[in-house]
């Protein structure tokens, strides 16, 4: 690729213990992405086709929330988008708001409680195949 990016990553070598500095192309990046990427998105879809018919509506009009850290990879909200055929939004404070998110679940753990109930019952239907 034209401006293949590059970085430089600095670390300990594995086999000598000593002190290691390596250059790694944008190419190289993605490849080693490639496997965590179909990983993410299998779950994503995996997820999808378990998820209870009235929220699947929901999430077929609101769209993907992308979170975490794994949400400011370059256009995995794309390839989402394109493997799920919905809308894909990234949180607005994705390293942040999965912890603000759990602590506020902990505020409410009662409820919590009740839904992994709900969910262990097997009382969720099926929406349809997103594979």
């Amino acid at each position: 690729m034209p401006d293949e990016a590059q970085c430089e990553i600095r670390g300990r070598d594995l086999v000598t213990g000593l002190p290691k500095t390596v250059v790694l192309s944008s190419q190289e990046v993605r490849v080693a992405l490639e496997e965590p990427l179909n990983q993410i998105v299998d779950a994503i879809k995996s997820t999808l086709d378990k998820t209870p018919p009235e929220l699947a509506s929901d999430i077929m009009d609101r769209g993907i929330m992308l979170a975490g850290g794994g949400a400011l990879l370059h256009r995995l909200d794309e390839r989402v988008r394109h493997e799920t055929e919905m809308p894909v939004h990234t949180a607005e404070s994705p390293l942040t708001c999965v912890a603000v998110g759990s602590g506020k679940s902990l505020e409410e753990f009662d409820v919590l409680h009740r839904s992994a109930r709900y969910a262990r019952s097997g009382q969720n239907g099926r929406r349809r195949s997103y594979r």
